[in-house]
C-alpha cells in the first residue's frame, strides 16, 4: 500500500470511530441503539458509494479509499454490534441481530434506489 494511501485509511478510519463514539453517546444506553444507528446509516453510506462508482465511475480512488475503507469501515461495527448482543437478555438480542441485519440490508437496498433515481 501506498503510504497516500495509507493516511487517507488513518484519517477516514480515525474519523468514523469518533463520529461512531458520538453517536453511541448521543443515544440510549438502555438498548445499543447507537450501535445499530451507525450500522444502518453505514450500511446506506457505503451503498451509496458502492451503486454511485458502479454505475458512473465518478468517485475517484481516492474518495473511495477515505470513505469507504477508512471512514466507513470504523464508523460501522460488527464487534461492538457482537459483544453488545451478546450481553443482551435474549429476545433483545434476537431483536437486535433481526434489525441490524434486515435494516441493514434495506439501507443498502433503498442506497441503490437512490443512486437509481439519478438516472
Amino acid at each position: 500500500m501506498r503510504p497516500r494511501d495509507a493516511a487517507l485509511v488513518a484519517a477516514g478510519g480515525f474519523a468514523g470511530a469518533v463520529s461512531r463514539h458520538a453517536v453511541a453517546v448521543a443515544l440510549p444506553e438502555a438498548f445499543p441503539w447507537g450501535t445499530l444507528a451507525a450500522n444502518i446509516a453505514g450500511a446506506f453510506l457505503l451503498g451509496l458509494v458502492v451503486y454511485e462508482t458502479a454505475k458512473s465511475g465518478r468517485i475517484p480512488d481516492a474518495a473511495r479509499l477515505l470513505l469507504s475503507t477508512g471512514f466507513l469501515s470504523s464508523f460501522t461495527t460488527y464487534s461492538t454490534f457482537a459483544s453488545e448482543t451478546v450481553a443482551l437478555a435474549p429476545r433483545l438480542a434476537a431483536l437486535n441481530v433481526v434489525a441490524n441485519y434486515a435494516l441493514g440490508f434495506l439501507a443498502v437496498l433503498l442506497a441503490r434506489e437512490v443512486v437509481g433515481w439519478r438516472s
